[in-house]
């Protein structure tokens, strides 16, 4: 029987008892045949947040190592409040399959910016809004049959998901990739769970020096900034330095409000040539 493809069904968990949630890695979640690490990030937050609740409060950093790449199947998140703060709290969390650990991350509950006229930031360098608009642009296709991503990224399940691909290539200049993507979960509205996935939505940045193939996240940290307003999410990623051995690389998530939603920064091992 295939699962759901559906956004809120792949974070589905069920508590087991003692801070432990049964859940399974959505084969639809998955890039090439390993589940997406944002979406692993993505289920550790949300057995953070279900474990502290406290309505209104939500995981405002996470910050995740993986330590090995599982397959879709049952798995199990374990968390542990080592802190219940008045606007700060703390949580460690360890997404399990069988009995290896995935991914352990260290994550922060608070409450993220609010929205509203009288809330604007005090100061905001956004470079996602000047160069991306709200919707996607007329003729931009979304990975699906017959598209040159679809047998890797089977996100496209779940979500509408559309990359420039002219942003892919190496820059004429020599300069850093600068890599857009549209993207919404189909079926539901985003929320700040699926934001925190687009923080990892992605290829490699190394595709801009000719580098392809699989290139393993090693850390993972994000921001939530704000909550995402209903529609379109805009993904802007780059990096700072690709070396030889390892690569950084930098996501700016913006709803369709131009609100910067989530920040994410990874560290990632380059392919082998």
């Amino acid at each position: 029987m295939t699962s759901s493809a559906l956004f809120t069904d792949a974070m589905a968990l069920t508590s087991a008892g003692g801070g432990v949630y049964d859940g399974v890695l959505n084969e639809h979640w998955t890039i090439g045949p390993k589940v997406h690490g944002g979406a692993m990030l993505a289920l550790c937050a949300n057995a953070a947040r279900i474990e502290f609740g406290e309505p209104g409060v939500e995981p405002i950093a996470v910050s995740g190592s993986f330590l090995w790449a599982p397959d879709p199947g049952p798995m199990q998140v374990v968390t542990t409040v080592l802190k219940r703060g008045r606007r700060v709290s703390l949580l460690d969390v360890e997404l399990r399959q069988g009995d290896r650990a995935a991914v352990r991350a260290a994550i922060t509950m608070g409450t993220p910016e609010h929205s509203g006229p009288d809330t604007r930031p005090l100061l905001s360098v956004n470079p996602v809004v000047p160069l991306m608009t709200p919707e996607p642009p007329p003729g931009l296709e979304p990975i699906g049959p017959d598209h040159p991503m679809a047998d890797t990224v089977h996100l496209a399940h779940g979500c509408d998901i559309r990359p420039s691909l002219t942003t892919f290539g190496p820059r004429r200049d020599g300069g850093m990739p600068v890599i857009e993507y549209w993207v919404r979960p189909k079926g539901v509205a985003p929320d700040v769970l699926f934001a925190l996935l687009c923080g990892d939505v992605s290829a490699p940045v190394t595709f801009g020096v000719n580098r392809f193939g699989w290139a393993p996240t090693v850390q993972l940290t994000a921001y939530v900034r704000a909550l995402p307003a209903d529609g379109w999410l805009r993904v802007m990623c780059t990096a700072t330095q690709i070396g030889q051995d390892w690569f950084d690389e930098d996501h700016i998530v913006v709803d369709c409000e131009g609100r910067i939603v989530v920040q994410t920064r990874q560290l990632a091992m380059v392919p082998a040539q």
